[in-house]
């Protein structure tokens, strides 16, 4: 019965895509064929707008590509990780660079993985602040990660929480000043030993912290976020009914860091743990676990790829992807307004728009004129990934193949 649906499945993607003009062609000069998959933060997704819950589908398109770039919001699942070696890890910001084609990504090898230093917000409280300390132990000791050490700022970062009319969320940064310094103390190289810079920061027992010398390569970000949250939109989201209420200052915080220091970002809240309850949605699960959301975040900056301007592209074509190796992107029907969706799109890139993702925008693709194939769900869009890559073209999966076209010889 399952072959059967999913057979249907792909015939009604099928017949959605009749007049997408895109040639059948892998486009990669790196090799394979390469697809970005795309969900917005903080728009309510009802895949990806929860706790890592879109990172199933993200498991399920790489396997139908040889590499598929996405960002954290698709693969951050708070304790729950899923690391692949075919799929990039690439901030919302960077991803934007990316797609304009002002910035390559250059892959990590295998014989050295990223150092990543981590920003605790000042606010932080001494007992909270430790347990960040502990997952910092713990990657190095448990999953072998090179955590090169942390910096407190020197202020705190001041995270306000907004939520829009339209009911997508955003915020605010009372010091975002606080937040570049310390982060550009982490990424630039220092002959000196670098500690934290408050006085309340904690030491962990066995003094890794002291093994910091050099720079870092990428950056995370824990931001203590406001206890005030709205407690019906709070119950909601546990619910797998709501907005995430605080993933739009995620965003901002990591396009900041991104934004200054050109380096793979990303960021995890800073909450007191909540009181469990059987009434939390498995889509919401994966935070509720335990008293950081650090773990994921550490695991996918590990192997991100660095960002280097699109000029290094010739220089080492064989490890870095450009916006022009990108066949393919995946995304929401309803979210198709982004920067990164517009830019590739505009470069020949197939976009494929996913029905069942709802979301609480409403901006379609044909509101803007953008030729889509349309697919109910993420495994229609990778049946749809399969045919394209091998050559295959989807009207030939139909129940009804047209006859050639018959062109005037004069």
């Amino acid at each position: 019965m399952a072959g059967e649906s999913g057979t249907v499945a792909f015939v009604h993607a099928v017949g959605q895509c009749r007049r997408v003009r895109h040639p059948v062609v892998c486009r990669a000069d790196v090799g394979g064929y390469t697809a970005v998959m795309i969900v917005p933060t903080g728009i309510g997704a009802d895949i990806g707008g929860y706790a890592g819950d879109a990172l199933p589908s993200a498991r399920l398109l790489a396997s139908a590509v040889d590499t598929l770039i996405t960002h954290p919001n698709v693969m951050n699942g708070a304790m729950m990780f899923w690391p692949q070696e075919n799929v990039l890890y690439v901030e919302g910001y960077a991803l934007d660079k990316f797609a304009a084609g002002d910035w390559v990504l250059k892959r990590r090898n295998r014989k050295r993985a990223n150092a990543v230093g981590v920003v605790l917000d000042s606010a932080i409280e001494r007992e909270l602040q430790l347990r960040h300390v502990q997952v910092m132990d713990a990657a190095r000791a448990t999953l072998g990660l090179d955590i090169r050490g942390y910096v407190t700022t020197s202020a705190d970062i001041g995270v306000k929480l907004e939520m829009s009319s339209d009911k997508t969320s955003w915020g605010t940064l009372a010091n975002p000043g606080s937040l570049i310094a310390a982060a550009r103390k982490l990424v630039d190289k220092v002959g000196n030993r670098l500690y934290a810079s408050s006085a309340n920061v904690v030491t962990s027992p066995g003094g890794w912290i002291e093994m910091f010398h050099q720079g870092c390569d990428a950056i995370a970000v824990v931001a203590r976020f406001p206890d005030d949250e709205d407690e019906d939109q709070l119950q909601a989201y546990r619910e797998g009914g709501g907005v995430d209420a605080i993933a739009g200052a995620e965003a901002i915080i990591s396009h900041l860091v991104t934004h200054e220091l050109n380096v793979p970002c990303a960021h995890a809240p800073a909450l007191p743990p909540l009181n469990a309850s059987e009434s939390v949605s498995p889509k919401a699960a994966a935070e509720e676990l335990g008293y950081t959301f650090l773990p994921c975040v550490l695991v996918g900056l590990s192997n991100a790829p660095l960002l280097l301007p699109s000029g290094a592209h010739a220089v080492g074509a064989v490890s870095t992807v450009s916006a022009g190796d990108v066949d393919a992107v995946v995304v929401p029907a309803s979210a198709c307004g982004g920067s990164a969706v517009l830019s590739l799109a505009e470069k020949g890139a197939l976009v494929i728009a996913v029905e069942e993702n709802r979301t609480a925008l409403g901006v379609f693709p044909e509101d803007l004129g953008i030729d889509v194939v349309r697919v109910r769900n993420y495994p229609e869009a990778a049946g749809v990934l399969l045919a394209r890559q091998n050559g295959i073209p989807l009207e030939s999966l139909s129940s009804s193949v047209d006859a050639p076209r018959k062109f005037r010889s004069t």
